[in-house]
């Protein structure tokens, strides 16, 4: 009997809390409007970084997950000085192909892709793209890292060697150099930006980029033999790197250090000196990921406390308002056998309604946006149910926590004095 005359009262409680909402328009509508604020910017928040996620999931499961990276500069976040005392690594030879030769004799080592990216604009007849992304990659990069192919092939072993003018171009660049039109066997016109390197290339293929928050957004690209970059675009071979495929059967960690005991051989290292290069994993790729977004989704959901302490305070004053205007009836209820809890346990109910309904509004618009977020933007933003649980417990906290005193307040009304009052 107690349980349904505890939901008895929470039902009166919502019933009057939708009274006293309608009774005081403005004063609910800003509790409201700070609560719908806060909930919202969590659940937003929380969707886009739950589809960065699995878009970086889908990105690293796509190149293999003992796929490792050899790069000339490691990843770092420090600051350089001009004394050269710190970021020797900036000193770093780059890597060659002499080197990269080394790295495929090993026997732990599967293959080794080599990739270069530069930037050049593309002209076909009078479409003209001002910004192409150019990538130079060895003939062994649909082995590493399959693309999905809507027309034709990628480059051969022997069209790589020769630096040949071929191209494998995206269903972006595609669509808008050739307008629905086959791509296979036409000639483009590519020229490198800052320079007048470039000439005509021949489309041999068309893949679909797997566009992801790593890949960016949806632009022109280009793939050509990486030799073909550096000799008819003028692309430095200073910026070269590899991406690094096991044998199989082999652990990435032996891998990476028959790796790295081959490169510093080949540059003859001593034992005492650092190496001079860097081998970058998925972890430490995963590591920065998450300490440059852990940070970002830190000072989103800070901001949106902001939201919730604006709607906390609201709740408040209007609690206040609403226990000043009804001292009278609690004073009546008192002197029927309401006890305090009973009192107490109403005006939490009230305060968490109109929490709640502002945590159900940002919820809704935080859906709405997630749901834009997923159709127009290469992430694939989803509202997870964790989200959601945690909205409305933050809303409900909210509630009660800046309910309390209010509740209180009423709890402790004489009921002598509650009835006296005018």
């Amino acid at each position: 009997m107690r349980f349904f005359d505890r939901l008895r009262m929470s039902l009166e409680g919502v019933g009057i809390a939708f009274d006293a909402m309608k009774a005081n328009k403005v004063r609910a509508g800003l509790t409201i409007l700070g609560v719908a604020v806060g909930v919202f910017v969590v659940v937003v928040i929380s969707a886009a970084v739950h589809g960065i996620n699995e878009s970086v999931a889908q990105q690293f499961e796509s190149a293999g997950p003992t796929t490792f990276f050899v790069q000339r500069f490691p990843i770092v976040f420090e600051a350089c000085d001009d004394s050269g005392d710190t970021c020797r690594w900036r000193s770093n030879p780059p890597i060659t192909f002499p080197e990269v030769e080394v790295l495929e004799k090993l026997e732990s080592i599967a293959q080794v892709g080599v990739q270069q990216g530069w930037s050049a604009s593309a002209k076909f007849r009078d479409r003209y793209l001002a910004s192409v992304s150019a990538l130079g990659t060895s003939a062994n990069w649909a082995q590493i890292n399959p693309p999905e192919m809507v027309e034709g092939r990628v480059f051969t072993d022997q069209e790589a060697r020769t630096a040949s003018r071929v191209i494998v171009i995206n269903t972006v660049a595609a669509e808008r150099l050739f307008n629905g039109e086959p791509a296979e066997g036409k000639e483009i016109n590519l020229i490198a930006s800052g320079s007048t390197r470039g000439g005509p290339f021949l489309v041999i293929g068309v893949y679909k980029d797997a566009t992801s928050f790593l890949s960016g957004p949806e632009r022109p690209r280009v793939v050509m033999p990486v030799l073909s970059l550096t000799r008819h675009l003028g692309a430095r071979i200073r910026g070269v790197g590899l991406v690094v495929k096991p044998a199989d059967g082999v652990r990435p960690d032996v891998a990476m250090d028959d790796v790295t005991a081959a490169l510093r051989g080949s540059r003859g290292l001593r034992p005492s000196r650092e190496s001079n290069f860097a081998i970058i994993t998925q972890d430490r790729l995963l590591e920065v990921y998450d300490s440059v977004f852990g940070m970002f989704f830190l000072v989103m959901i800070s901001l949106s406390s902001v939201g919730l302490l604006v709607g906390g305070v609201g709740v408040v004053a209007i609690m206040l308002i609403s226990v000043t205007e009804r001292t009278r009836e609690i004073g009546v209820r008192k002197a029927l056998g309401a006890t305090r809890a009973t009192i107490l346990w109403q005006f939490l109910v009230e305060a968490v309604t109109l929490t709640a309904t502002g945590a159900m509004i940002g919820l809704a618009l935080g859906w709405v946006v997630a749901l834009a977020v997923k159709n127009f933007t290469p992430i694939a933003a989803s509202v997870p149910p964790l989200a959601v649980a945690a909205a409305l417990g933050m809303s409900a906290i909210t509630g009660i926590l800046f309910g309390m005193m209010p509740a209180m307040k009423a709890a402790k009304l004489d009921p002598v004095e509650a009835l006296r009052h005018e």
